[in-house]
């Protein structure tokens, strides 16, 4: 379990790595990596967001990268253009560490995904 936790976060250091090449700036946190997924989702471009907006982004962000693995579906873009989700099967009961493992996992494979990015370390 502990080779498997390392595997990981290599990869994680890694996509972090990648994203400071690509903004130029490299992501604090998990969270900040989900507020740039978020926008990225919600295709608005650059923009300043209110905190409740910010809040929302993340929501995005949890929904779809978690959506690879069945646990959301998206049901539309409302009015303004933000994609809703709706939950269809029930995330496993996870304290925070595995939590943010199982995050970590399927932000990896979002960017792996989404934009073709090559994270080498096998997770």
């Amino acid at each position: 379990m502990i080779k498997k936790d390392l595997t990981l976060e290599r990869s994680w250091q890694e996509l972090l790595t990648e994203l400071e090449a690509m903004i130029g700036k490299k992501p604090k946190d998990l969270n900040a990596v989900l507020f740039l997924i978020g926008v990225q989702e919600l295709g608005k471009g650059k923009k300043v967001f209110s905190k409740e907006e910010k809040q929302d982004l993340m929501h995005i962000a949890i929904c779809k990268v978690l959506s690879l693995s069945g646990f959301y579906e998206l049901e539309g873009l409302d009015e303004e253009g933000w994609p809703h989700w709706k939950l269809v099967k029930k995330l496993p009961h996870f304290d925070l560490l595995e939590q943010e493992k199982l995050l970590k996992m399927h932000i990896i494979e979002y960017f792996e995904k989404e934009l073709n990015l090559q994270i080498k370390s096998e997770h």
